[in-house]
């Protein structure tokens, strides 16, 4: 038999002990399991998407007192519950496949590559253009590797070419997962959003698919009020099917327009909304480490010119719930996702960032502390523009920039979860980092330099240090003042 997907063993884990096993999704609430642990960092979080997904399908909980009063796993329970839906959930086989077309597509198969996202496209190959992505990796996967892979595809696709839609977060979203750092069961029980199970009809796979040709119209959530339902979880943009049998998957079959979603908020991850038209998008990560710098809008309100509510709004659901104290006391926060320019990816952004409920008036000073450290690093730039030429040693310099001040800035941000204002600590770190790092890039090799070179890095120096202690006409007075200080006066000149 074919695999399924609810009743067999598929999914690696890590396991309290140090050891790794392979389990069916219910016992994701069997003691010691800890993490999914797939070869590639994207098929992680995405696994813990599809639990998150399965949970939400086949036992929510109805609301914050459920929650609550089911914190405490219950494997048989949540088997039970889970095999309801097994028909919906074979891999391949003539009936339903799990995330594939309901027709038996034609064409001829890709190489079962197409399912990762850094593989390379068609055109790359035949352009030789392939260096940020890879080619002819796989010649065959296991049926967990190509369950998985197929899940990641169709939960973060990006733009394929035409007509080859992407996921309803667009291509490569980001993706926030509170962690209360225990064991599978929590940190997914903690990520399931409330609500009622699900009819396995629901299930995009379950019914013919909803294409998009030309003049077919977009697919909303059912829940106008929440903006989603459980397809957020199981969205169908690529219309695919799976060539192989029990020994392994050795070609995917893609044909063009599958569903286009629009009007979706998926409930694990941040948005934000245009000027314009008023709809809110999903924000997607840049290239690079996910540091403090990021934090508003993701995981901290951000926008401060906009109402408290609107603000939060743009964070995601889960987190928004945390912050209210409809769940759990201790988490941090997993973001992660691809970064893409436009079909192609750049990097995968992991990382772990803490959290912590703030008052209105404390998360307006960590605002005005994040604020203050982009204005300090775009001094800093604009400074380096004496002695480096390119944009990209000078962003190179913004990023150790941030990466120097970071242990200052979650040193300081626990002061102002506690209702504290450490704005001249947090002043002093920017500023020697700041200076500190001119110094490095500037001083060395000054004397033998030309004097037009060596006085315009001395004019540098001396307005970048003006600006640090407060003073110029917009940049030091703004520091200041985003960080609460009193802007110092000039002094007047003697009559």
């Amino acid at each position: 038999m074919s695999l399924n997907l609810i009743t067999d063993p598929w999914i690696p884990v890590r396991c309290d002990d140090g050891s790794r096993r392979i389990i069916a999704p219910w016992q994701m609430a069997e003691e010691g399991m800890l993490f999914p642990d797939w070869v590639r960092p994207d098929l992680n979080v995405a696994c813990l998407e599809l639990l998150v997904g399965l949970v939400y399908l086949a036992d929510p909980p109805a609301n914050k007192k459920d929650w609550r009063a089911r914190r405490r796993a219950d494997p048989e329970r949540l088997k039970t519950k889970l095999a309801a839906y097994e028909p919906a959930f074979h891999l391949l086989g003539d009936g339903p496949r799990f995330l594939q077309d309901m027709e038996k597509l034609s064409g001829s198969p890709n190489p079962v590559d197409m399912l990762f996202i850094d593989s390379a496209g068609g055109q790359t190959m035949r352009n030789n253009i392939d260096v940020m992505v890879h080619r002819s990796r796989y010649s065959c996967l296991s049926l967990p590797e190509a369950a998985m892979a197929l899940y990641t595809l169709q939960d973060f696709a990006p733009s394929g070419g035409a007509g080859n839609r992407t996921s309803m977060r667009g291509g490569g979203p980001l993706v926030t997962l509170l962690d209360p750092g225990e064991e599978l069961w929590d940190l997914v029980w903690l990520n399931v959003p409330f609500g009622q199970p699900s009819d396995m009809k629901d299930l995009p796979w379950m019914r013919p698919t909803r294409t998009s040709e030309p003049g077919r119209a977009s697919v909303y959530p059912s829940d106008e009020k929440r903006h989603f339902d459980v397809e957020a979880f199981f969205g169908m943009p690529r219309r695919l099917r799976l060539v192989g049998d029990d020994e392994g998957i050795t070609g995917v079959i893609q044909r063009p327009y599958g569903t286009n979603y629009a009007g979706w908020r998926h409930p694990l991850s941040p948005y934000y909304r245009l000027k314009v038209t008023e709809d809110w998008l999903p924000r997607h990560p840049r290239a690079g480490r996910f540091g403090y710098r990021n934090w508003l809008g993701i995981i901290a309100e951000g926008e401060p010119k906009k109402a408290h509510e609107e603000r939060l709004a743009s964070l995601a659901l889960i987190v928004r719930e945390w912050c209210g104290r409809e769940r759990g006391d201790e988490a941090s926060v997993i973001v992660a996702g691809w970064a893409m320019n436009n079909m192609s990816p750049r990097d995968f952004v992991y990382s772990r960032q803490p959290l912590s409920r703030l008052s209105e008036d404390a998360e307006e000073v960590l605002r005005g502390f994040i604020e203050a450290a982009e204005m300090v690093a775009a001094m800093l730039n604009w400074a380096l523009s004496s002695v480096l030429d390119t944009g990209e040693a000078r962003e190179a310099q913004r990023e150790e920039f941030y990466l120097k001040t970071e242990p200052a800035f979650y040193h300081c941000f626990h002061q102002i979860a506690a209702g504290e204002r450490p704005s001249e600590e947090w002043l002093n770190a920017l500023r020697k980092q700041a200076l500190g790092q001119f110094e490095a890039v500037a001083l060395p090799g000054l004397s033998e330099r030309d004097m037009q070179s060596m006085k315009k890095i001395a004019e540098a120096r001396k307005l970048l240090n003006i600006e640090l202690w407060g003073y110029g006409k917009k940049a030091g007075p703004a520091l200041f003042t985003a960080l609460g200080l009193s802007v110092p006066q000039k002094k007047r000149k003697a009559a």
